[in-house]
């Protein structure tokens, strides 16, 4: 990179430091690509930290043969329709793909926003917008019926749901030191608006 184009990129990263209010010395688009993905991961660790008691709490729940049978789909359905399926071939990729995105195009907003920039929640296809949000309202829904469930049924739930979120973070982990080894492995598309890929 010669002087003249690094000199324009420091002065292009001051600007975005300077218009979001960060000391000098945090590069914007390092902020945006860490607070994007950490985001993300943060929100997944919350979501099994919240039901992980749930789940543990049937270590000490008498279980018949049929709340094992209903224990052992639980955790093997979700850890491939949630974990696999879900996370690894579709959610996890976006996430880094997208943080990458944002590295590279900062925007005040979309940096302040990151985890939901990372989401596909904003700034992103009318698509990928509406599976976002669709599948937030799913969520809500399987949070809300299990609520109700008693106990062994919610543990049993949620110790499948606590399976796929944990190989959901394993996952974003995997694609983010794929991206910092070769960012061109992650083949899927950013789905941003004008996306050409």
């Amino acid at each position: 990179m010669t002087s003249i184009a690094m000199s324009f990129q420091l002065r292009v990263e001051s600007r975005y430091n300077a218009e979001l209010n960060i000391p000098y010395w945090i590069n914007v688009k390092t902020f945006g690509y860490a607070w994007g993905v950490g985001g993300v991961l943060l929100l997944l660790a919350f979501a099994i930290f919240r039901l992980a008691p749930m789940a543990l709490a049937l270590a000490d729940a008498p279980l018949s043969l049929i709340h094992w049978l209903a224990l052992g789909f639980s955790v093997i359905y979700m850890a491939y329709a949630e974990g696999y399926k879900g996370f690894h071939l579709g959610f996890a990729p976006r996430v880094v793909k997208r943080a990458n995105y944002l590295k590279d195009n900062p925007r005040m907003h979309h940096v302040l926003l990151a985890p939901l920039f990372c989401m596909g929640y904003i700034y992103a296809t009318s698509k990928r917008q509406i599976l976002s949000f669709a599948i937030t309202f799913m969520i809500i829904c399987f949070v809300a019926i299990a609520r109700i469930l008693p106990q062994p049924w919610r543990g049993i739930l949620d110790a499948g749901v606590v399976v796929g979120l944990s190989i959901g973070i394993l996952s974003i982990l995997y694609f983010l030191i794929l991206a910092i080894r070769n960012p061109d492995l992650l083949d899927v598309s950013a789905e941003v608006p004008c996306d050409t890929q």
